[in-house]
């Protein structure tokens, strides 16, 4: 699983990083973002699930892998 945090949406709340903060910092600009870049470790991945289903303004989603041209 991998998340990314849309920062033009997120309100800086905090509660993904209360929730994963394994997962998630708060940037020095406020926001929310993914600590991780690659795949969250598995131990990580319920936090993870967690912190999007609980983001007050869904600014937390799953990017869609990218399709390789054939």
């Amino acid at each position: 699983m991998k998340v990314k945090v849309n920062q033009d949406v997120c309100i800086g709340c905090g509660a993904c990083h209360a929730i994963a903060p394994d997962v998630f910092e708060i940037n020095d600009a406020g926001v929310a973002e993914a600590i991780h870049q690659d795949a969250i470790k598995e131990e990580l991945v319920e936090d993870a699930k967690d912190a999007l289903e609980g983001c007050p303004v869904s600014a937390i989603y799953e990017p869609e892998e990218e399709k390789e041209v054939a």
